[in-house]
C-alpha cells in the first residue's frame, strides 16, 4: 500500500501547487532571446573632396556650400547599404590640418564630429596636402600643354621633388592625423581610403588629360606613393587601409564614360575635374564595405 499512497500524496500535492511538476524541475530555464535589433552604427566621414564627392549632383542640401559636399558620396552610399546613423563633415579641398582647426568660416574642425560613442569613421585625406598632389597635376599639365604632349617636360622640371614632399611631410601629418581621429574616437574602426588612379600606366589621352606622354608614368608614379603614404599610415596607427589601386586599374580618367571612375579635365561631365564620378564613389563603397565587411 505504500506505493498507491506516495502516489496520491505527490498528486495532491502537485495540485495544490506545493511541488512542481517532473518536467519543470529537471533544469534551469534557457535565457530568453532577445528579439529586439542592434543599434545603429553612428558612422562619421572626414576627409576631402574624393570623400565629398564634390561636383557629383545632387549637391547634399544640409551640407555648407564652400564644402561642395554631394548627396551621392561614397560615405551617403555606405550609411543607406548599413542604416547608420550618419554624420558627414568632409569638406572639398580639406588637408590633414583642418581635422585640427576650422577649414572655412562656420565649418568646424572635423575633429570635433568624434566621440567616444563613435563605431566607425571613414576618410580619404592627404592629397592636398602642402599642395602636392594637386600641384603636381596643375605643373604637369601646364607642361604637357605648353610642349604639345611630347617628352616629360614635368619630370624633367620637378624630378623627384613631390614624392619627396609626400615621404618627408604629407606621411607624417596622416600619421598625426590618424592617431587623433583614434583618441576622439578610441572604441571606433577607422578606414581611410587610398586614391583611386587618375592616369592610366602609360600614354595617356592628351585630348582629356593635358599631359606629355612621358608625364604619364611620372604622374602615376607620384598617385602610387602617396597611396603608399596612406597605407603606412594607416598601419602605423591600427587604422584599416581601404586600397584601391587594383580595384581602380582600367578606370582611370583617360577611360571612357560608363568606364572611367574619375573625370578628366576637358570633355568631362563632372564640373570639379580631376574628381570621382558617381560610379567612382559607388566603387569607393563597395570596396569599404568589403575590406570592413560591412552589411
Amino acid at each position: 500500500m505504500r506505493r498507491p499512497l506516495l502516489l496520491l500524496a505527490v498528486l495532491v500535492l502537485t495540485a495544490t501547487g506545493l511541488v512542481a511538476p517532473t518536467a519543470a524541475t529537471t533544469g534551469p530555464r534557457a535565457p530568453a532571446v532577445s528579439t529586439s535589433p542592434a543599434p545603429p552604427l553612428r558612422y562619421v566621414a572626414l576627409g576631402d573632396s574624393y570623400s565629398a564627392a564634390s561636383g557629383v549632383l545632387p549637391p547634399d542640401p544640409t551640407a555648407p556650400l564652400v564644402c561642395l559636399r554631394s548627396a551621392r558620396s561614397y560615405p551617403h552610399v555606405l550609411a543607406a547599404r548599413t542604416g547608420a546613423r550618419f554624420t558627414d563633415v568632409t569638406c572639398g579641398a580639406a588637408e590633414t590640418g583642418d581635422f585640427f582647426e576650422s577649414q572655412h568660416p562656420g565649418v568646424p574642425p572635423q575633429l570635433d564630429a568624434l566621440s567616444r560613442r563613435t563605431d566607425l569613421v571613414t576618410m580619404t585625406i592627404g592629397g592636398n596636402d602642402s599642395g602636392v598632389f594637386i600641384g603636381a597635376i596643375l605643373a604637369c599639365g601646364v607642361a604637357g600643354v605648353s610642349s604639345l604632349g611630347r617628352g616629360n617636360p614635368c619630370e624633367q622640371q620637378h624630378g623627384d621633388s613631390f614624392e619627396q614632399t609626400v615621404r618627408e611631410t604629407t606621411y607624417p601629418s596622416l600619421v598625426r592625423a590618424l592617431r587623433a581621429v583614434h583618441r576622439r574616437a578610441p572604441s571606433a574602426r577607422v578606414a581611410i581610403l587610398g586614391y583611386p588612379w587618375i592616369v592610366p600606366r602609360r600614354d595617356g589621352c592628351f585630348a582629356q588629360m593635358p599631359i606629355a606622354r612621358g608625364d604619364v608614368p611620372y604622374l602615376r608614379s607620384l598617385q602610387r606613393t602617396l597611396n603608399d603614404a596612406v597605407r603606412r599610415a594607416a598601419r602605423a596607427t591600427g587604422s584599416t587601409y581601404v586600397d584601391l589601386n587594383r580595384a581602380s586599374d582600367g578606370h582611370d580618367a583617360c577611360q571612357p564614360i560608363g568606364t572611367r571612375w574619375v573625370e578628366p579635365i576637358l570633355l568631362g561631365t563632372n564640373p570639379v575635374v580631376v574628381h570621382p564620378n558617381a560610379r567612382g564613389e559607388r566603387a569607393m563603397a563597395r570596396q569599404v564595405v568589403r575590406r570592413l565587411r560591412l552589411r
